[in-house]
């Protein structure tokens, strides 16, 4: 395996606890882009969705 398998790995545990909650997150993501208008999604889901995205923004960059 390597560091940036690893890297993705230890996110996906620490962060979502399974690659499925993480594909979630990510779905929702998707949602939010389609349908982001007032009181469709509460805050926190979109600031969910957010540390989501930032998280393996992360890890991707840093894949080296």
């Amino acid at each position: 395996m390597s560091s940036f398998e690893k890297k993705l790995n230890e996110l996906i545990e620490e962060s979502y606890g399974t690659p499925e909650a993480l594909a979630q997150q990510l779905d929702l993501a998707v949602e939010m882009f389609f349908y982001l208008e007032e009181d469709v999604f509460t805050k926190r889901e979109v600031q969910n969705v957010v540390a989501s995205l930032r998280g393996v923004i992360g890890v991707l960059r840093n894949k080296n």
